[in-house]
């Protein structure tokens, strides 16, 4: 679901043979000329890829699981549609879960019929310890994003003192950071629903002139583990093969 650059990376990873214990059935996408390019290109390579026009389309296909690499709003749209109908989620789009009301539906759904959502680690990552961290009580957690003043291009923070200004720009928790920035700060509500859940995690974004690419940090403390997960990534790749890990790990006797 979505048929963007990310999820391209995700269908050539099946088409080179990085996750051949999975068939490619299908693709959707909001718009329907973007399935068609994808399954186009897998049909190139040998992939008999059905596009779909809706979301009942692809479902129709069967999936076992849909690799959603969409928006907030999409996931929202879909994911108990998806979980319904026996299919499990490996998700980007966790902001959509800041909404306390729809994570809870949506484990609801999962646990009803025996499906799972999968949280991709996208940009960032240490889920491992996010979660171990918190476990043992008393955990408090911080988020900071570097952008570039580019990427900024569209939301409510961006000005053009910002091309020669290095400024913070937002403030706030993971929760209110994803209401602002809809589609940039995913990674926020990830580590937040990691350890001490969006309205906890302190968010911080800062735009530096001249950046390219995105700086995430989180940083969790309690009485005895003090650890930080720090990662710059040029691109946004990295989201794409965080989903081509977890599907490898779905079905791995070894799991990391």
């Amino acid at each position: 679901m979505g048929c963007g650059r990310l999820n391209r990376i995700v269908a050539e990873a099946v088409a080179n043979g990085l996750l051949p214990e999975y068939e490619l059935v299908g693709c959707y996408s909001r718009t329907f000329a973007s399935a068609e390019r994808l399954a186009g290109a897998m049909a190139e390579r040998g992939i008999a890829c059905t596009p779909c026009a809706t979301i009942e389309e692809l479902l129709a296909l069967q999936p076992d699981i849909v690799a959603e690499a969409a928006t907030p709003a999409g996931m929202r749209a879909v994911a108990e549609k998806c979980l319904s109908n026996g299919c499990s989620i490996v998700c980007l789009s966790i902001g959509a879960f800041a909404d306390d009301d729809f994570y809870a539906t949506v484990r609801a759904t999962a646990a009803k019929h025996g499906t799972k959502v999968y949280m991709a680690s996208g940009a960032t990552g240490g889920f491992d310890v996010l979660r171990t961290a918190t476990l043992m009580g008393g955990a408090t957690a911080k988020f900071f994003n570097e952008k570039g003043p580019h990427a900024l291009k569209g939301t409510p923070v961006y000005d053009e003192k910002l091309l020669e200004e290095q400024r913070v720009v937002f403030h706030g928790t993971a929760r209110e950071a994803i209401a602002q920035f809809p589609t940039r700060v995913n990674v926020t509500v990830a580590a937040s629903r990691a350890s001490v859940g969006p309205a906890a995690m302190e968010v911080t974004m800062q735009s530096s002139p001249y950046f390219r690419g995105d700086t995430q940090r989180v940083e969790i403390r309690n009485p005895q583990v003090h650890a930080t997960v720090d990662i710059y990534s040029a691109t946004p790749e990295i989201a794409a093969w965080s989903v081509v890990a977890v599907l490898q790990n779905i079905v791995s006797p070894i799991v990391f």
